[in-house]
């Protein structure tokens, strides 16, 4: 619907295209003061114990497998990589981008113990990632 003013209809609409631009930015291009990126996103999870196994389930769906890094650190896993947005160079418009992209990482505190990666898998845009529990 159309305004019957011209300069408040494309105030309106510049007003509306900046704040696209700034939720767009602040989802891909989260910078540190020193200029180091930020995760943009932490991805859901799912953890689930059992007598000899830790299984962590992540959700990420549109994130190509080998654009996913597993680190085993002690006592905490780390789990990042990146998801591209869906923007091509012919891309006339963007009508909305609720899902996250960019950089993700998550960093998951496992329960006391000595665990070793058994597992790994790549399915349906969720990983899966067995922890073998050492004595």
């Amino acid at each position: 619907m159309q305004r019957s003013d011209p300069l408040e209809w494309m105030w309106l609409q510049a007003i509306e295209m900046l704040e696209k631009a700034e939720r767009f930015n602040r989802l891909l291009f989260q910078v540190q003061r020193s200029g180091a990126r930020l995760p943009a996103w932490e991805p859901p999870v799912d953890i689930v114990e059992t007598f000899d196994v830790l299984h962590i389930n992540v959700v990420l769906p549109g994130v190509p497998a080998e654009e996913v890094e597993v680190l085993l650190e002690g006592g905490m896993v780390r789990i990042s990589g990146h998801r591209p947005p869906p923007v091509t160079p012919d891309t006339l418009q963007i009508h909305r981008l609720e899902i996250p992209y960019g950089r993700f990482e998550r960093r998951i505190h496992l329960p006391p113990g000595r665990y070793e990666l058994a597992e790994s898998s790549f399915r349906h845009g969720c990983l899966r990632l067995g922890f073998r529990k050492l004595t």
